[in-house]
């Protein structure tokens, strides 16, 4: 079998989301945890006005979810430890007969950082969803989250050299091995290495470098690149960087990157330090975009137009993401597209949901 991850322009059966639980960095009051809940409410609402959503619901919090989330999103229980589900759950895939497949990534924490992060019951929750998708399970031994890779679906990758090469994640793998895992599970045909990823990600409830923070790729041949104007931000330097990484880098067919700049927003600190806010943390659904915004009118409506550009024919929706991006990520870590194929049930089983 030859499985090949599609771009996230492919057409979706549903999107995967999962309930924030009490943990480490949900909040320690009331209403921190509250407008967590609001912020994950909101970005399930905005997706299904678009496609199906599924909410994964750890059982201590099935009451809490029902009463926040209403109605329109489908539930399903699971034990969870942290509700990033783009990388605690698979990276679905399609097989060259049709088959739906879900890649189960070893997940430890995002580089075993133990002193913050659990993963006992986060270890099988791709088996879980897999099974719950109609998938066939895609085994692998690479510690990888979803939010580490970025695909064209056309054999194109973008990766971080801090997470998959991370001695935390892969100790002893080199990029030939890293390559040719990527290759098996997702088709990857090419694999462009960026060096490391925003400066705040390294820091405590970081990933360490997830390319899902700084690019993507719209369309094969296209990088949309997190652009930090100010020169007073540490990340100015390293988007320049990477900028030019891409520009001397090729895509699976051997052409150069056109790389467009997608410019963050004009905050440079919150209270904890440089910001990691970008716009470049979108989620693309069936026939729109669900994009972070950051209460800078200026610079959203800037983020939305250039979104539009990128992806013509699709609706740009805003939704508030500071609260999410305070916890270490935004709308892209926190969903999971599931592609759609006529081979496979595309619906969770009725009776497992909650």
């Amino acid at each position: 079998m030859t499985w090949l991850m599609p771009a996230e322009t492919h057409e979706h059966a549903r999107t995967w989301m999962a309930f924030p639980r009490p943990n480490a960095s949900l909040g320690d009051t009331t209403s921190e945890r509250e407008a967590a809940y609001a912020a994950w409410t909101a970005v399930a609402h905005a997706v299904a006005e678009f496609e199906p959503v599924t909410m994964i619901v750890d059982p201590e919090e099935s009451a809490r979810a029902a009463s926040v989330l209403g109605g329109g999103i489908e539930r399903i229980e699971h034990p969870l430890d942290d509700y990033w589900v783009r990388d605690t759950g698979p990276s679905f895939v399609l097989g060259d007969d049709g088959r739906l497949g879900a890649v189960d990534w070893v997940f430890n924490g995002w580089g075993g950082q133990s002193d913050w992060a659990r993963w006992e019951n986060d270890a099988s929750l791709a088996r879980f969803v897999a099974e719950a998708a109609g998938a066939e399970l895609v085994g692998s031994e690479l510690v990888n989250e979803g939010g580490a890779i970025h695909v064209d679906g056309a054999g194109t990758v973008l990766v971080t050299e801090t997470v998959q090469l991370d001695p935390g994640r892969n100790p002893g793998l080199d990029r030939a091995a890293v390559e040719a895992e990527l290759a098996r599970t997702l088709g990857a045909t090419a694999v462009a290495w960026l060096p490391r990823g925003l400066t705040r990600d390294y820091e405590p409830f970081g990933t360490r470098g997830h390319v899902d923070m700084i690019a993507t790729m719209p369309s094969p041949g296209t990088v949309l690149l997190h652009s930090q104007p100010d020169p007073a931000h540490p990340d100015h330097a390293v988007t320049r960087m990477l900028r030019g990484v891409l520009e001397a880098a090729t895509d699976a067919t051997g052409r150069p990157f056109a790389v467009i700049d997608l410019p963050g927003p004009s905050t440079l600190r919150d209270a904890a330090g440089f910001v990691d806010w970008n716009y470049v943390n979108h989620l693309v659904v069936n026939g729109g975009v669900i994009a972070c915004g950051y209460g800078d009118e200026r610079a959203d409506a800037r983020a939305r137009a250039i979104l539009a550009e990128a992806y013509p024919g699709r609706r740009v929706v805003t939704v508030e993401a500071r609260e999410i991006l305070a916890r270490g990520g935004g709308i892209h870590c926190i969903t999971q597209q599931q592609p759609a194929t006529p081979a496979t049930a595309a619906a969770p089983d009725p009776e497992s949901r909650a």
